[in-house]
């Protein structure tokens, strides 16, 4: 069992936290590297990350790929579900992101090479390489050959793939490097442990990565030889078992969105009548796992580009809330994901059979990881989405999305990006209510379909999805070598 060392936390955030800019090379905040030993450094790094990717691009996901929508009479993120983006939303993440966490793990990564610590290298190398494949998901171009480094104050923006390649080899050195009993860091990730769950996480993020990568660049050979390893997570890697009911200590995303430390009582995000269409058309049983019923015990899908602001009939409470809870888990990767990755190799590259075990194995683990039986999954196996080799990207699209709802909505966005399933159908948001006349038809969504949202953002056509977020504007205002912003249409170099 992972030990709690969430009182830690606040010794390292406060020690490398700057309430301002901070160009992504420097923080003059934070305390002389050689003082500082990683095992303080790491808790701040983990939660930090868990904040950023576990709060604010697991909101954003949520939005982007349809499964969220927002709920009655609020606005905070209104714009996200008539997918717009800006530079000024993502400024404080990607500043996070850079300073706090891969600023941070470059020293603990700098410290491990020069003690020959190299499970802590390992440690610190898988982080930080999911944290920037995170970025280009996001951004598309972010700075990495030219960051990091003092003598460089403005770090030019490399090309997404040039990153995938370069946290590869990283990946790859640092796994050399390492056995299952090599000692390495605690963290809260793993607790104390050996390097063995690191490799295995290590591995799972390179099958995500060249999974990407190969819908553009030949990594068939890689995946060959990575997947006939077979050293995958054998549970969900996640940050679980550590949160608290109380300021500060909750998972991240249930103190942004449901808690009521602050005194504040505003609720936003809602279930997507996208999501919920393809759930109750099957059946799932997913859907009670991963969100709440209303006031009256069903469920009602929102609609993407409106709050229901001016509605006499569809209040808050009518709608569903995510079941998140203080302690929920912040998802790093899933079995599920893993055996979706492999089900979709299989299916390019290998035989029929494997890809439909690996299939039913992804479904399978998403529904024990909400907290359902195996046999709850039977009726998604054998009924509308079962196997079938000559549609396994539509099934396998559709599943993943499904799945990642519950866990990890940023991972939903880029997938959805990448398969291109579910596909957008022929009814838009506006077809589906009417703002002005408060009519909602739900009914004419077809199940497992999205729709262009209400009001969508202006420079977005019809069926369009949103392909990246915009450079945020705490990096493009401070730094000289930052490129023009690329149109919000212009897929990040995997999904192209």
């Amino acid at each position: 069992m992972k030990k709690i060392i969430l009182p830690l936390v606040a010794i390292a955030i406060g020690v490398t936290s700057c309430n301002k800019y901070l160009d992504i090379n420097t923080d003059p905040t934070a305390p002389v590297p050689e003082n500082v030993t990683s095992n303080l450094i790491l808790p701040g790094v983990e939660m930090n990350l868990a904040t950023s990717y576990g709060n604010f691009f697991r909101i954003l996901g949520g939005y982007y790929s349809e499964q969220y929508a927002q709920l009655f009479g609020t606005s905070n993120y209104l714009d996200y579900s008539q997918f717009t983006t800006s530079q000024t939303r993502s400024s404080g993440t990607y500043t996070q992101l850079n300073t706090r966490v891969l600023n941070n793990l470059e020293t603990i990564r700098t410290k491990s090479v020069s003690t020959s610590n190299w499970g802590d290298n390992l440690a610190a190398t898988t982080l930080r390489a999911f944290a920037l494949e995170a970025l280009v998901d996001a951004y598309g171009e972010t700075p990495y050959s030219e960051a990091w480094k003092k003598e460089i104050l403005a770090p030019k923006y490399d090309n997404g793939d040039v990153v995938y390649k370069g946290i590869l080899a990283e990946l790859n050195e640092a796994l050399s490097k390492v056995s299952d009993d090599t000692p390495v860091i605690e963290s809260m990730l793993f607790g104390k442990s050996t390097s063995a769950e690191w490799i295995r996480f290590a591995n799972a993020l390179k099958l995500k990565i060249l999974m990407r990568m190969s819908n553009v660049q030949d990594v068939k050979s890689e995946l060959s030889a990575l997947i006939a390893q077979n050293k995958f997570p054998t549970k969900d890697v996640a940050w679980d078992g550590i949160w608290a009911n109380e300021t500060g200590k909750a998972n991240p995303y249930f103190q942004e969105e449901f808690a009521a430390y602050f005194g504040s009582n505003q609720k936003n995000v809602t279930l997507n009548l996208a999501l919920l269409s393809v759930m109750e058309n099957s059946n799932d049983a997913r859907l009670v796992a991963f969100f709440d019923k209303n006031k009256d015990g069903k469920y009602l899908g929102g609609v993407s580009g409106t709050n229901y602001s001016t509605s006499k009939l569809y209040k808050a409470e009518n709608f569903n809330r995510p079941a998140m809870r203080y302690d929920s888990p912040v998802y790093l990767i899933t079995k599920s994901e893993v055996e979706f990755f492999l089900a979709e190799y299989y299916a390019k590259n290998g035989s029929a059979a494997d890809a439909k075990t690996h299939y039913n194995n992804a479904i399978t683990e998403s529904f024990l990881s909400a907290g359902l039986q195996a046999s709850d999954a039977q009726n998604i196996i054998t009924g509308t989405y079962a196997y079938n080799n000559s549609n396994s990207t539509k099934l396998i699209g559709i599943q993943k999305w499904v799945a990642l709802s519950g866990t990890n909505n940023f991972e939903a966005w880029c997938e959805l990006r990448r398969l291109k399933y579910p596909t957008f159908g022929t009814v838009t948001g506006a077809d589906i209510y009417n703002v002005a006349n408060d009519v909602f038809k739900p009914e004419l969504l077809a199940a497992g379909t999205l729709y262009t949202p209400i009001d969508v953002f202006n420079t977005l056509s019809k069926n369009q999805l949103l392909q990246r977020i915009r450079y945020a504007q705490s990096s493009t205002n401070a730094n000289s070598n930052a490129p023009a912003v690329k149109p919000d249409t212009e897929p990040v170099f995997w999904a192209k």
